[in-house]
């Protein structure tokens, strides 16, 4: 069965689970490990299918093929409507010119309409920045995510791969003026990559913005399918050969223990894992074929043990350093004594809504 959660404070409803589509296509940067349409045509069927509504691409992916891929695949099966379609825009189209990538106005103007070509529809559900360019002031784009609001040609906004300080500033720049709210941050987050937590996760929790979760599974690193290797990472997949710290092999013997013990793989666990830390909406999933999707579409129907979920905690635990460490139990304790029972309430998503509930 599929879970639903609203994205950051709005009444947008997604799947904890949203199916990423970087790999639809088989030229640009993404080429490598890209499928062809017909491969990606199962991929994207069997999501649909499970109940799946929140479908993330970007310009950028496979050199637009896969907003094309998926712009056909959608109207091919005519689902459109049910679908929280999703894309971004921040990179370079035309190297030659200078306001052919980056988060202005002109740019972000001309890489919707692009996009809209692309998937062959006339808005996005939501739209999101990819990625910081360091030099265009947020206000500008808070206004210009409004415009497109306004006219129809987005429904709602979001960043992604921002620092902390740019998605607050961007929301209190929105809040303040009446603005389009941003509804989501999309950042990575796994077991091996939990630097988003000290700052991301109480900022998007405080000002409304639901996380969406990219490379839950590491990159694959924590589908088990690698080994330590002489050279680096063995195994069949595009990590062979590089290497891995040693916390990161820390977690993994920890996963693949966790995994054993309930009978389940190693990226089900992971992806389990993340999808339920505070904070987080949904997951990107990625998928090379039917099996691995369905592999991680299962990851929602379970729940961890308390006993093993500490386990996987603790094995990846941040090291903080100040300031971040005196927000610890340990410190706070130096600010109000436990004993007089001061507390917040708790924070983080309600509940899901159930497919067909």
């Amino acid at each position: 069965m599929h879970h639903y959660y609203l994205l950051g404070r709005s009444g947008l409803r997604v799947s904890r689970l949203a199916l990423g589509t970087m790999n639809f296509g088989v030229g640009g940067f993404h080429a490598a490990y890209g499928r062809t349409a017909e491969q990606a045509e199962p991929i994207f069927r069997r999501y649909v299918e499970s109940g799946g509504n929140f479908v993330d691409t970007a310009d950028f992916y496979t050199a637009g093929e896969s907003e094309r891929i998926l712009g056909r695949l959608i109207a091919a099966a005519g689902v459109r409507d049910r679908l929280v379609l999703t894309s971004k825009f921040t990179n370079t189209v035309d190297p030659t010119d200078p306001n052919a990538g980056g988060n202005g106005r002109k740019h972000m103007i001309r890489a919707l309409e692009a996009s809209l070509r692309r998937l062959g529809t006339d808005h996005l559900d939501l739209y999101l920045l990819h990625t910081w360019d360091r030099i265009t002031p947020v206000e500008e784009v808070v206004r210009t995510f409004d415009d497109l609001v306004r006219a129809g040609k987005i429904r709602y906004a979001g960043l992604s791969d921002v620092p902390a300080w740019y998605a607050a500033r961007a929301q209190s720049y929105a809040e303040a003026h009446a603005l389009t709210p941003m509804v989501t941050v999309q950042l990575p987050y796994s077991l091996i990559a939990r630097g988003i937590e000290p700052e991301y996760l109480p900022m998007a929790q405080a000002l409304g913005m639901g996380i969406t979760a990219w490379s839950p599974i590491g990159g694959g690193l924590l589908t088990g399918k690698y080994r330590r290797g002489e050279g680096g990472l063995t195994g069949e997949g595009r990590l062979a050969d590089s290497a891995a710290k040693d916390a990161d092999w820390k977690v993994i013997d920890a996963l693949g223990r966790v995994a054993g013990e309930l009978g389940r793989s190693m990226a089900q666990v992971a992806v389990n894992w993340v999808v339920n830390r505070p904070g987080v909406a949904s997951a990107v999933i990625g998928a090379s074929s039917v099996g691995q999707l369905d592999d991680n579409l299962a990851a929602l129907d379970f729940e961890l043990p308390g006993s093993l979920r500490q386990l996987l905690d603790e094995a990846g635990e941040l090291s903080l350093v100040p300031p971040y460490a005196m927000f610890t139990p340990r410190y706070q304790s130096w600010i109000v004594s436990p004993g007089l029972g001061i507390g917040d309430k708790p924070a983080g998503y309600a509940p899901p809504v159930f497919n067909g509930a």
